[in-house]
């Protein structure tokens, strides 16, 4: 279960990088559920559904789509709660420590933890299209896709952090060097993720030094 500081972190790592997008983004009017819909559906297509072709599941681009959807429900939550960053946290920590294995769309009860991948991928699709995230739902499927909430923490941040330095080194205006000594800056960001241990207070920032110290700087 996430932690009272991996949730901290987490919101006010997406707080500041919406800011860094638009200062006034809790006003904006962003569809992010819509957003966590159409990513819910993408992640369907990666899983592999249709019964008529031959298809593989493609896990690792399901769980980035699982850290998408997560960027945009933390920053639907936030706007829930007007920008408080405490209060967010608070509700999504009371949400995990409720327990609950069920929730209820259009009348209907839907035990999640008794349905498979695909159905609760398709149940979340269906509850961000009537404007509503379920966290406990969301973090069954963490865990059906082969992840725990470590690893969900752990590439978010990354993902988040690596955003951050992509911007502060000059991705908007193009000077930005996408391939570091022969390699993606996403290879480095994972070697720096693999040499950290995630319970650090400063983890974002010790990830946001890993990669400053592997940048070139001409």
């Amino acid at each position: 279960m996430l932690n009272s500081t991996q949730l901290a972190t987490m919101l006010s790592l997406q707080d500041a990088m919406n800011k860094k997008v638009n200062p006034d983004w809790l006003n904006a009017g962003y569809a992010y559920l819509r957003a966590a819909m159409i990513e819910s559906v993408e992640g369907i297509e990666h899983h592999g559904w249709k019964w008529w072709k031959a298809q593989q599941k493609d896990l690792p681009q399901l769980q980035m789509e699982l850290v998408d959807i997560w960027h945009f429900a933390l920053s639907d939550i936030i706007i829930g709660f007007s920008g408080d960053i405490q209060k967010s946290a608070n509700t999504i920590a009371e949400q995990l420590a409720s327990n609950r294995s069920q929730v209820t769309f259009d009348g209907k009860e839907y035990v999640f933890t008794e349905q498979d991948i695909l159905d609760n991928l398709e149940l979340m699709a269906g509850l961000c299209a009537a404007k509503r995230f379920d966290v406990p739902l969301f973090l069954k499927i963490v865990e059906q896709a082969e992840m725990d909430s470590n690893e969900l923490y752990r590439q978010y941040v990354g993902k988040n952090v690596l955003n951050f330095f992509r911007q502060d080194h000059g991705y908007k205006d193009g000077t930005y060097h996408k391939i570091w000594n022969g390699r993606e800056d996403n290879e480095h960001l994972v070697d720096v993720l693999n040499t950290l241990d995630i319970s650090l207070k400063d983890y974002s920032d010790s990830v946001y030094n890993g990669l400053k110290q592997r940048y070139p700087m001409d």
